[in-house]
């Protein structure tokens, strides 16, 4: 989540989807949640799945590991 209010899905990513303009208005914390988990399960941009999946070595370090 940047500090403008959008969800990145991945560091990767090129635009993330805006939770503030919804957020500050009438929505609810259900319909929030549904707006996020909808994000979440339709995206592509899954750089890291992917290389987990394709067997890539695992000496390689995590960018949340290192606070990415």
């Amino acid at each position: 989540l940047s500090s403008d209010g959008k969800l990145f899905t991945c560091l990767f990513a090129a635009s993330g989807m805006d939770l503030r303009t919804p957020s500050r208005g009438d929505i609810n914390d259900q319909d929030l949640t549904a707006m996020i988990s909808s994000a979440w399960t339709r995206r592509t941009d899954r750089y890291s799945e992917l290389r987990a999946e394709n067997n890539a070595p695992t000496d390689r370090v995590e960018m949340y590991y290192i606070g990415g």
